[in-house]
């Protein structure tokens, strides 16, 4: 298992001119082994390949004094970043996707580099000290000790700041019963996310809480001479807005997701194309804005390291589906309440949809069949089947009715009786 453990740097002034002529240098680096490559196909029609640039590399530093001050693993790995890039364009290319054919770094493209073997050019000291090649030694704000054995760093530069982040390799925790329950949760835009318990987690929408400033700020660079101080400086504030935002979202990420992995023992999530759902123009910020993604793989993230399941099901569905009698009801997505004409069934539409989550997610991992409240099997979705009067699950004696000859739904206190 890999970790990242990312900290701050505190630069002086020439440490941070040191860290971005090195930035420089790497991003230079990779345009010109880009421009290598094309160069060499459009003239010999055949590939440049990772070590043949290697070469190069090798040979470019003994005349470039600005190659010549990078840590030359270092350098590698820039042009192996490069390599990783052409091999995920053949793969688009071979799978029918939208090629996109690698592109030249600009400035503002370019905010990180990697040192692929942690004490050849980097290393962290005993006195919060990470001593750089050629940079010199630098405070961090070690918040957190790292754990087991560091693989790589990477120096990343966010906004006018810069963080070290170190890949660490751990032992596999193996997954185990903790005995405590298992969870669904759907997420969604009204709320961030609904539990099949019916807890609700509030969407926070931090990108909406910005774009006032956003638009200031864009209006601001907009306003610039473009290659000018002052444009750059208004694009830096820009883009100060643009990682407060990211930094307080993925708090949130992670506070959510450590509540779910401290009190349940299995988490059934959707699997969800995102990408796709991106494609609504009248959602699109605000699901971009959820980040449902980011915070599924956080959720992935916390419960590996406290050995708990997370099992990814087909969404398609399971807001339709009735979580009681497992009857499809169509809704549009304004309904918001799901009312079953079958079983009589009355909930949230978010809380049924979790509910089915959950079905499907224990159907993957446990006894197949077994329903939501584990009470009962569920019947099969062709028949009409009730729940009969023996059922001692509260689910069941509040929203599911007697057998009954009619479609009609009867009320919660009906059923009770």
């Amino acid at each position: 298992m890999r970790r990242a453990f990312r900290y701050r740097l505190r630069t002086t002034t020439h440490q941070q001119r040191e860290l971005a002529i090195a930035l420089e240098s790497h991003r230079r680096l990779y345009n010109q082994a880009l421009q290598q490559r094309k160069t060499v196909y459009q003239t010999e029609q055949r590939s440049f390949s990772f070590v043949g640039q290697c070469r190069w590399f090798t040979q470019q530093r003994a005349s470039n004094p600005f190659f010549a001050r990078l840590n030359a693993a270092s350098g590698q790995e820039t042009l192996r970043r490069l390599d990783r890039a052409f091999a995920h364009f053949f793969r688009r290319i071979k799978e029918g996707a939208k090629p996109g054919y690698p592109r030249f770094k600009g400035r503002d493209r370019f905010d990180s580099f990697t040192f692929r073997s942690y004490g050849d050019g980097i290393k962290l000291l005993d006195n919060n000290r990470l001593r750089v090649h050629n940079v010199g030694t630098i405070r961090v704000k070690l918040h957190r000790p790292t754990e087991g054995t560091i693989k790589t760093a990477t120096l990343k530069r966010e906004a006018d700041k810069w963080f070290v982040v170190f890949s660490c390799e751990l032992p596999d925790v193996p997954l185990a019963d903790n005995g405590k329950p298992a969870v669904g949760i759907d997420v969604g835009l009204e709320s961030f996310l609904t539990t099949s318990d019916g807890e609700r987690e509030p969407n926070p929408r931090y990108l909406k809480k910005e774009l006032p400033a956003l638009r200031r700020a864009g209006r601001a660079v907009a306003r610039k001479r473009k290659g000018g101080s002052k444009r750059r400086k208004a694009a830096r504030r820009l883009q100060t807005i643009h990682a407060r935002v990211k930094n307080v979202r993925h708090e949130h990420h992670y506070q959510v997701a450590c509540r779910l992995v401290l009190a349940y023992g299995l988490i059934a999530v959707e699997s969800l194309n995102i990408q796709g759902m991106l494609g609504n123009g009248r959602l699109a910020r605000a699901i971009a804005d959820a980040a449902w993604g980011a915070f599924v793989s956080i959720l992935k993230h916390k419960a590996a390291k406290a050995g708990v399941a997370v099992v990814e099901v087909d969404p398609k569905g399971t807001s339709q589906e009735c979580s009681g009698c497992g009857q499809e009801v169509q809704k549009d997505l304004s309904v918001r309440w799901h009312d079953c004409p079958y079983c009589g069934l009355s909930l949230d539409r978010d809380h049924n949809a979790a509910s089915n989550i959950l079905a499907r997610g224990l159907a993957r991992t446990g006894p197949a069949g077994v329903n939501v409240t584990g009470c009962r099997k569920r019947p099969p979705r062709s028949h009409r089947v009730y729940a009969t009067e023996s059922s001692q699950c509260g689910h069941c004696e509040v929203y599911s009715p007697r057998r009954s000859l009619g479609r009609e739904a009867i009320s919660p206190t009906a059923a009770s009786k």
